[in-house]
């Protein structure tokens, strides 16, 4: 089929690297909060001072500027203070570099795009799938300057990429609302405040061997938490060695026995603590790694079937599937709101995976979903005055849907298989929207595109029936249903008819039926003496 890219194989999601959880400090005193301040902004301005020289290396960067960072920060915190704020600047500049390819990457595409187009007579059709001329020469001639625009946009940061130069802001770009306030619905306090908690570092890496897995930060199997003061603050310790003991005690309900039996073996455990400016609430965060597991093989994850999953704005649709690709049972909807506070979203996301997941393993089945990109789709170039389809695809919570959902299911134990994200939608709608559509049940494009995923996963072709065979339209190469054996009752029925032709010698609407077993070659079958088939001479001809 001309025009239809290669499709990637499907494969078994390898499970996360690390695991992170949180509670709430509840119990904080005054005291304990202006502490927690201090020492966060202390070590924030450290922070933003490594982040400023670490920029000023760009590509010059070595382990000896790295030392000389590290020892510049130890006078003013301490040793481990200073390892945890240059890893933490090595992290921040790597993920502006690789923020500044993708930018990059979109500029190229978006140029390439407005030079094919303006390229082409105005209103004229591009091929199918791609655009083609712009409507009017009024859009021309716009589309003429911002490929000026976007030129110099790619100039300047491929110069920034090459010199080694990034643009970050500590605290994240939103940050920059200083002179937007009534656009924020802020006051300047209410900003002053956010920004000076989005700039704090509170933030120690674990180290194994150590007390409790980490001695910057130490959490106590009840639930105690100490700081190991910086230098400059040390004259707040209220505990022996530098340390501050806060009032709060956690007890991290969700994973607490893992996290629990880590800290009793003395292995690493890295924590967080962060204050919510909108609630007035301070959390702590306690990460770790994990070895890499050992996913099941591939056979194994789909030997039983398992549940295609379609992702969408605002549901997941999803559809179990028999090892054969056939859809067993009705559809299920699992709807989720993305409107709100990004706390809404994110328990709207879970509360929808988890429901997806208990389903799934009720049966010990895998879940087949999309491996979905959309990074390079919603460019403005690419779908232009497409506005609501551009806000669609952008509105789709792909990053947070495949992060939640290789968590939950990796704790679950079920395993999770990607597959080509390619016409699953056309071809499902083509193939599966009519045959499962019926009096009591309506078939949505979405249904059908969740059992054309699941049967790409199973490895089985997503149209219902093969290309007929070549020789004589017949079924002497094999049976053409691709989900039948040879002892499948019934396979050999009937096929619906075609209007047209069926064949060279055959007229519309004429023949006989390829699932009639009076017509395969039997003597004395009815379909001899059709008004198409030629008779046998007769013998007194024969003999001549």
């Amino acid at each position: 089929m001309g025009g239809v890219r290669e499709m990637a194989a499907p494969f078994v999601v390898s499970g996360p690297a690390g695991v992170a959880i949180r509670d709430r400090l509840k119990g904080l005193t005054v005291e304990d909060e202006e502490v927690l301040r201090l020492v966060g902004g202390h070590l924030g301005t450290l922070a933003s001072r490594d982040l400023k020289a670490r920029c000023a290396d760009g590509l010059e960067h070595g382990s000896e500027r790295w030392a000389v960072r590290k020892r510049a920060l130890t006078g003013e915190s301490s040793s481990r203070w200073a390892g945890s704020i240059t890893k933490a600047t090595h992290d921040q500049w790597g993920l502006a570099r690789r923020g500044q390819a993708a930018h990059l990457h979109d500029l190229e595409a978006g140029i390439d795009t407005v030079r094919h187009r303006l390229s082409l007579p105005l209103v004229e059709r591009g091929p199918k799938r791609a655009a083609g001329g712009y409507r009017s020469q009024k859009e021309w001639f716009a589309k003429s300057r911002r490929l000026h625009v976007l030129e110099d946009r790619l100039a300047a940061v491929r110069a920034d990429q090459e010199a080694g130069r990034v643009h970050v802001v500590r605290g994240g770009k939103r940050l920059n609302t200083r002179h937007h306030l009534e656009t924020a619905q802020l006051d300047e306090a209410e900003w002053r405040t956010r920004w000076e908690a989005s700039r704090r570092f509170l933030q120690a890496d674990g180290e194994s061997g150590k007390r409790c897995g980490n001695e910057t930060i130490r959490v106590s199997p009840d639930g105690e938490v100490s700081i190991r003061l910086p230098v400059p603050l040390a004259h707040l310790a209220n505990a022996a060695h530098g340390r501050y003991v806060l009032a709060a005690r956690v007890a991290f309900p969700h994973r607490g026995e893992t996290w629990r039996d880590r800290i009793t073996a003395n292995r690493a455990v890295a924590y967080r603590i962060r204050e919510d400016t909108d609630r007035g609430r301070w959390y702590l965060t306690a990460s770790w790694t994990v070895p890499p597991v050992q996913t099941v093989p591939f056979s194994t994850a789909r030997a039983s079937g398992l549940i295609g999953v379609d992702t969408n704005a605002d549901h997941l649709a999803a559809w179990r599937l028999d090892a054969h690709g056939n859809p067993v049972g009705a559809p299920r909807r699992f709807d989720y709101d993305l409107s709100g506070t990004a706390a809404h979203r994110d328990a709207q996301v879970r509360h929808a995976l988890i429901r997806l997941l208990h389903w799934a393993k009720r049966y010990h089945l895998a879940v087949a979903v999309e491996d979905l990109d959309f990074t390079a789709e919603t460019t403005r170039e690419k779908h232009g005055r497409r506005k609501r389809f551009r806000k669609l695809i952008s509105g789709m919570p792909v990053a947070r849907l495949r992060a939640r959902l290789l968590a939950m299911a990796a704790e679950l134990g079920i395993p999770l298989v990607a597959v080509d994200p390619a016409y699953t939608s056309k071809w499902g709608a083509q193939h599966w929207k009519k045959p499962l559509t019926s009096s009591k049940r309506k078939t949505s494009r979405h249904d059908a595109a969740a059992v054309a995923i699941g049967r790409r996963a199973l490895g089985h072709p997503i149209r219902r029936r093969t290309t007929p065979p070549p020789a004589y339209q017949s079924d002497e190469q094999g049976h053409r249903t691709v989900q039948a054996g040879p002892a499948t009752p019934g396979r050999e029925g009937p096929r619906p008819r075609i209007p047209g032709p069926r064949s060279r010698v055959v007229p519309p609407g004429r023949g006989a039926k390829a699932g009639d077993q009076n017509t395969h070659h039997r003597s004395g079958c009815s379909a001899e003496h059709e008004t198409w088939q030629q008779d046998s001479l007769p013998l007194s001809l024969q003999e001549r």
